[in-house]
């Protein structure tokens, strides 16, 4: 016997686009409508309520969620036009997000006008259940020197299915050695048990297999940029008895990301797959 469970990965960009506009996360994770659902960059104002939260509470999810870094969240920008984000835009005196608690920004960034406006708050990793969650943890991955946060995984035990979610860094940044040591763990903890592992990977489909031997991927299609996507950053893997019955890219153009999200029958058994 087999159990039909949906899963899916966002990208949540804090709620805003590239111009600092908020979109209606809540809206979006509706439009996706998976049974777990891992979600990146969660904001979180100070004082306030985490928009995995919120989503949780809106959407009915169990909430499993864990700080990376800290930083700003700019508001709509007065010059704001139509497309998601300024053309090429890479000057960091104008971005909507600024994560500075693991590597200092520059003066001319923190001096400027968009950066003191801007709310301080937290952003997070997060795995988000309508289904029962037998046991959770966080795997904490070492810093990278370039990083601007830290990087690990959420892990599940969702009945006999083990979850992953995870928010991987750059490959300018130095993540291949995150890559291999994470593989090295879900061999050592899950081995051949039906598992899967989703998240915004910043890499290419034919890379992420590389470094995770023996997983399958699940969906393929264009992801980012949202608004006129090229490639592939998000991605959904799976390994061991697991039957992939539909997989793809959701089109929606809120974040920078697109969502990936799979539809697998999971045989039934009543114990997940490891203890905490």
């Amino acid at each position: 016997m087999t159990t039909q469970i949906s899963l899916a990965s966002f990208n949540l960009h804090a709620g805003v686009d590239g111009w600092g506009r908020r979109f209606d996360a809540v809206a979006a994770c509706r439009v996706i409508d998976a049974d777990v659902l891992v979600v990146q960059e969660s904001w979180k104002p100070t004082g306030g309520i985490s928009m995995a939260a919120t989503i949780g509470a809106a959407l009915g999810y169990s909430v499993f969620e864990h700080q990376l870094a800290a930083g700003r969240r700019a508001g709509a920008h007065p010059q704001a036009g139509l497309r998601w984000m300024r053309p090429l835009d890479w000057r960091g005196t104008s971005h909507a997000l600024f994560i500075d608690s693991e590597r200092p920004l520059p003066a001319k960034v923190t001096d400027g006008w968009r950066f003191q406006e801007a709310e301080s708050g937290t952003w997070s990793l997060a795995v988000l259940s309508r289904l029962p969650v037998a046991a959770h943890r966080f795997i904490a991955l070492p810093t990278l020197r370039r990083d601007v946060t830290r990087r690990g995984a959420l892990i599940l035990s969702v009945g006999a299915l083990t979850v992953v979610g995870t928010h991987m860094s750059h490959l300018t940044y130095g993540s291949p050695a995150h890559f291999r040591k994470l593989a090295r763990i879900l061999d050592a903890e899950i081995g051949d048990g039906p598992a899967v592992l989703a998240g915004d990977m910043n890499l290419w489909g034919p890379l992420v297999r590389r470094f995770f031997v023996g997983w399958h991927q699940a969906v393929r299609g264009r992801t980012w940029p949202a608004w006129r996507p090229h490639s592939q950053l998000d991605h959904i893997l799976v390994r061991g008895p697991l039957e992939v019955r539909d997989g793809r890219v959701v089109a929606l153009a809120v974040s920078d990301h697109r969502p990936v999200r799979v539809t697998l029958a999971v045989p039934d058994v009543s114990e997940g797959p490891w203890d905490t």
